[in-house]
């Protein structure tokens, strides 16, 4: 029955799949339009939701963490993490990062520094340097990696914790199972998950692809056409494919490992032939403007003068996040085994956004400060231009500038060789019925079907709007991670249970971290008086003992 239901989802998703592609490839104009009105309709209707939702998920996996099923992990109680922190984190920017925090760690705080967020500050003035930094810091955050840490935390306690399969529709099973008009949906919200991974995966790749062109053009000469964009697609094609046949272990962890590397090598090299000191000044201003201004900037909007810059910025990439949480929570729980809830979500929320915003202090920090010092030096003017070439142009005004394009397109292609060896190993799964050993054939199925879907939209001209389509997937799924959310409360609660009840069987007393109402609980279950009946009855004993020694007559001498 399960292995039919895993052939149905596959089907059924492919099939889906088609028709979209189908729509891209013969209406691009048509479908990008009505897509892109879609989604902006929907940006401007339910942003205030994707803004609350976002703080809320955060706020609820704070509170996860710190509370008392902090220390519950996501596998036996007495398993080790999987992989070591290096490692781990790693394969987590690779998959919740990839190419573009590349491509945007320069180009988005010299947008904002162009174009100010919400009108506050003038632009291109010392003033809007300042803001520039500190919103490229909050959209790079924490809050970005809520819904991946949410959906993760789950799969992972569901995988690894109950040894059930890791799918949304096994998570969400407790609150169908005694609907039966519901459970129909089951296989649904398999379906739902596959496609918009698919549909993201294929058009990140695919914007990736035109980015890298864009790229090689900047630092070769190599014309931007549908011929070097398809050899740069088979290079990556091949490369993903090699990882893929090596395995999670051989693959994307050493890929991963090797990206972590060139990262803070590059980051290293520009900080110390940068403006060094500015740049610490500036990453430190950051950090402080970021955690000054949280609460302010995780719900602010613009009901009174109707600017849309939360629309087009913050609300599309929380948006975009939580419609591409169904792949990447998947693959950070598969690498998430054996961790605690407090070290996975501090670990998660955290780490991979303090990087980032190294990285954005560091490349956008440097940008931002050549601009400054020197007027008219055209950075800003380049990144207006066209994003995908103005870091390659802020490379030409440091030393080795070539060695430095090199390693940023080696370090661009390796992202997207991840991010597509990840996502067909992860849709593999989800069409495996949640298994975390997939096999190899459905692997490189995935994989192809994904290249070649990424091609299709490409020399169709169709990406944007099937982005645009895939994104739209955040609405329901929002609703979905609320539904997710009381199902792992449910499931924490019976798992600390049971615990009690079995340290309380083996010990004969109730063990020490079980608060008072746990205790009541426990013992009206095993038909013991009430703690503060046991308590009174122990005060009656102490005082009838105290009363009787003091009569007691003395001994005679």
């Amino acid at each position: 029955m399960q292995q039919n239901d895993g052939q149905r989802v596959f089907y059924v998703s492919a099939i889906i799949i088609a028709i979209l592609v189908a729509l891209g490839v013969l209406f691009p104009v048509g479908f990008g339009d009505v897509a892109t009105a879609a989604l902006n309709a929907v940006s401007r209707l339910f942003g205030w939701f994707y803004l609350l939702s976002v703080f809320g998920i955060m706020v609820f996996l704070l509170a996860l963490a710190m509370g008392k099923y902090g220390k519950v992990r996501l596998g036996p109680q007495d398993s080790k993490p999987e992989y070591g922190f290096f490692s781990w984190v790693s394969m987590l920017l690779a998959a919740g990062f990839g190419v573009g925090l590349v491509f945007y760690g320069m180009a988005e705080p010299m947008t904002h520094y162009i174009s100010p967020p919400y009108g506050d500050v003038a632009p291109e003035s010392a003033e809007s340097a300042r803001y520039a930094i500190q919103y490229a810091f909050f959209n790079w955050g924490v809050h970005q990696w809520t819904a991946f840490a949410l959906v993760g935390l789950i799969i992972a306690y569901y995988q690894f914790r109950k040894e059930q399969a890791g799918l949304v529709s096994v998570v969400l099973r407790p609150l169908t199972a005694k609907r039966p008009g519901l459970q129909r949906f089951n296989g649904a919200l398999d379906v739902f998950a596959v496609v918009a991974t698919v549909m993201g995966v294929a058009t990140s790749l695919g914007l990736g692809v035109l980015q890298t062109n864009g790229g090689l053009h900047a630092v070769f000469g190599l014309p931007e056409n549908g011929f070097w964009q398809f050899i740069i697609l088979f290079c990556m094609f091949l490369a993903y494919m090699a990882s893929t046949c090596s395995g999670l272990d051989k693959g994307i962890k050493r890929l991963s490992n090797l990206n972590m590397v060139m990262c803070i090598t590059m980051m290293l090299y520009v900080l110390f032939t940068g403006p060094t000191l500015k740049i610490l000044e500036t990453i430190t201003l950051g950090f402080g403007d970021y955690l000054q201004n949280f609460l302010v900037m995780s719900l602010r909007m613009s009901p009174y003068n109707g600017d849309n810059w939360a629309q087009n910025w913050t609300i599309f990439y929380w948006a975009w996040v939580i419609a591409w949480s169904p792949f990447v929570g998947t693959f950070v729980a598969r690498i998430s085994r054996g961790r605690t809830i407090k070290e996975y979500v501090f670990g998660v929320l955290f780490v991979p956004p303090v990087l980032a915003c190294l990285w954005l202090g560091v490349f956008g920090g440097t940008a931002i400060h050549m601009e400054l010092a020197t007027e008219g030096l055209g950075l800003a003017a380049a990144t207006q231009d066209n994003i995908t070439v103005a870091l390659f142009k802020m490379f030409d005004l440091m030393p080795f500038s070539g060695l430095l394009s090199v390693m940023a397109m080696i370090l661009i292609f390796i992202f997207l060789v991840t991010s597509a060896d990840s996502a067909s190993y992860i849709v593999a799964q989800m069409t495996d019925n949640g298994s975390i050993s997939p096999p190899l054939y459905k692997r490189v199925l995935w994989g192809v079907l994904i290249a070649a879907i990424c091609l299709t939209l490409i020399a169709s001209g169709g990406l944007k709007g099937l982005q645009a389509a895939a994104v739209l997937a955040a609405l329901p799924f929002t609703f979905i991670l609320y539904m997710m959310v009381v199902v792992l409360m449910r499931e924490l609660r019976k798992d600390r249970k049971l615990m009690l009840d079995g340290l309380y069987h083996h010990y004969k007393e109730m063990p020490v971290g079980a608060d008072a109402f746990e205790a009541r609980d426990q013992a009206k279950e095993e038909g013991m008086a009430p703690p503060e009946e046991a308590l009174k009855q122990d005060d009656e004993d102490v005082s009838g003992t105290h009363t009787m020694a003091t009569t007691r007559p003395k001994p005679q001498s």
